[in-house]
């Protein structure tokens, strides 16, 4: 098996070849180790590597292969870790200064699943800190380059966990979401990223950004790896209680239906000024790809969009500066050991710690929540976002699943938007309503650009209706395919 080869290896492809004894899972983690070693020092993706743990997980696996044991879902399959998921013994630093050196002693619910399943564990990626970003440009440990072009923007904050997929780093990976961060990554760099319904997938494990937002999901390089990520990753957790006891369903199985006679709506919001041509076609070839197998395309309105990037950034960075106030230098992580005081002690770790985006969003955050501002922010924003929920369940009374874009531009260029953090706040314009309105997402790859860049088109489901949303998102994949 050559490194090159391993950029296009699938799940399924992975489990056979074990199975049936044509490769080993420790070969392939040794392979991908050897990829990451020899190319991953131009795109920055990982940030640490757990090959003990990687390797002792890939030998249990050869040796149920060898004994002729049913194989898991994901037996020998190189998994990588977004860095705001913890791992037992495995740094966790959310890729942020006052993290540096944690440690955590138990593992996120959802890395305890992959590794049931037969994941082999590679490491952990880099990110935006905290997963603030929509650039992965704010890394305390320097930005993550697309692996499609690399002078451009791998998306944020998962970037590093598309990136890994993308530059065949791993097989599939996990990233998180709180307002786009797994489907504009997935889009930036041309493959499959799914957003879960909120409580579809266990928080427990997860360094928090904002609590009512943030989501965990799959990368992969086609709709079915997709399906079987999400059906190892789904199901309630006694650790998490906003996980959900509602039953999630084979997804793999559920892309075999056929997509005819599915409505399929078009939120006329998302397709007005700011949407880049070349993307504006694509995600309409995809719409005539449906139409031709069978679906039924109308037009639908959520009228409430244009308030969802405002209420986003008032909600999300309340929650931020609430979480994010647990990082003091006294529990883990940095500590100032020059301070006098316990006052000076936080003021010196916080400062030194946490970087420029991140400070703006506890700022922006503790305003919204001071004495006097709370009713004229936080709890209209909370309306607002009631209001788009309401857009979202109305609209799903006549469509079974919306299509839009996911991004308005496709992969701008390192440094493009930094000095700009109102026109990087943008890039989330079509990304952040789903988000507020805890429906599921994806990203499946449309089409590419004049310049080769990749464009992804975004199918919006009901909620805890993933099957539907992945089985229109096979049939787009297909498409392109054909």
């Amino acid at each position: 098996m050559t490194l090159q080869s391993l950029k296009n290896l699938t799940i399924n492809e992975v489990r056979e070849a074990v199975a049936a004894g044509r490769t080993t899972a420790t070969a392939l983690a040794e392979a991908h180790y050897e990829r990451i070693a020899a190319e991953d020092g131009q795109i920055n993706s990982y940030l640490a590597l757990s090959r003990d743990r990687a390797l002792i997980q890939a030998e249990k696996i050869d040796q149920m292969a060898q004994r002729g044991e049913v194989l898991p879902p994901l037996a020998g399959v190189p998994v990588g870790i977004k860095d705001v998921l913890v791992m037992r013994g495995v740094p966790a630093t959310a890729a942020s200064l006052v993290l540096k050196d944690y440690r955590p002693p138990y593992d996120a619910t959802s890395v305890q699943r992959l590794e049931a399943a037969g994941a082999v564990l590679l490491g952990k990626i880099n990110c935006d800190e905290f997963a603030m970003g929509s650039s992965n440009e704010n890394s305390a440990y320097g930005p993550v380059r697309n692996p499609r072009a690399l002078d451009r923007v791998p998306g944020g904050s998962s970037g590093g966990s598309a990136a890994a997929v993308a530059a065949g780093f791993a097989v599939a990976t996990l990233g998180t979401d709180t307002g786009g961060s797994i489907r504009q990554p997935a889009a930036f760099c041309g493959v499959v990223g799914v957003l879960p319904t909120y409580g579809r997938v266990s928080r427990y494990g997860l360094i928090a950004f904002a609590s009512s937002l943030d989501r965990v999901g799959p990368f992969t390089r086609n709709v079915k790896d997709a399906a079987t990520m999400l059906e190892v990753l789904a199901g309630r957790d006694a650790l998490d209680a906003t996980s959900s006891d509602r039953p999630s369903g084979d997804y793999v199985a559920a892309l075999e239906k056929p997509v005819e006679g599915l409505r399929v709506g078009v939120p006329e919001e998302y397709f007005g000024e700011g949407l880049d041509p070349e993307i504006r076609a694509a995600v309409e070839k995809a719409l005539d790809a449906l139409k031709a197998a069978g679906c039924t395309i109308r037009k639908v309105s959520l009228p409430h969009t244009k308030y969802a990037v405002p209420a986003y950034y008032v909600i999300a960075t309340a929650e931020a500066s609430s979480n994010l106030s647990r990082f003091d230098g006294v529990r883990f992580g940095l500590r100032d050991h020059e301070a006098k005081t316990l006052s000076d002690m936080y003021r010196k770790t916080r400062d030194a710690g946490f970087g420029a985006e991140v400070k703006r969003r506890i700022l922006l955050g503790t305003y919204a929540l001071s004495a006097g501002y709370y009713d004229a922010y936080y709890k209209k924003a909370q309306q607002v976002r009631a209001l788009l929920a309401r857009d979202f369940l109305e609209a799903f009374h006549e469509v079974d699943v919306l299509i839009a874009p996911v991004t308005p531009t496709p992969a701008f260029r390192l440094g493009e938007k930094t000095d700009d953090p109102i026109k990087m706040y943008l890039e989330d314009i079509y990304s952040v309503a789903a988000s507020l309105a805890g429906v599921c997402g994806m990203s499946v790859p449309c089409g590419e650009t004049s310049e080769a860049l990749p464009i992804g088109v975004q199918v919006l489901g009901r909620h805890f209706d993933e099957a539907t949303m992945l089985r229109v998102a096979r049939a787009i994949e297909q498409s392109q395919q054909g």
